[in-house]
């Protein structure tokens, strides 16, 4: 067996680190601690608001008595 197959048994223990990170008392949400956070995150908020703007703007459309996104008929 080689070195590169036991990789990841021999690695370092990393749930010492994690638990100071998670269990520090800073104010913030456990979502938004980890470094990777805002890659994941803004993404995320982008899609989940530009999609309620969506749903809206097309509420609003309906309402008016158009079924589409932008033809006026």
């Amino acid at each position: 067996m080689s070195y590169s197959s036991n990789r990841f048994v021999y690695r370092e223990n990393r749930v010492p680190h994690y638990q100071r990170l998670f269990q520090k008392h800073d104010g913030l949400r456990q979502w938004h601690k980890t470094p990777r956070s805002k890659f994941m995150l803004y993404p995320y908020y982008a899609v989940l608001w530009g999609g309620f703007a969506g749903s809206m703007y097309m509420m609003g459309r309906m309402v008016m008595g158009h079924k589409t996104w932008f033809s006026k008929g």
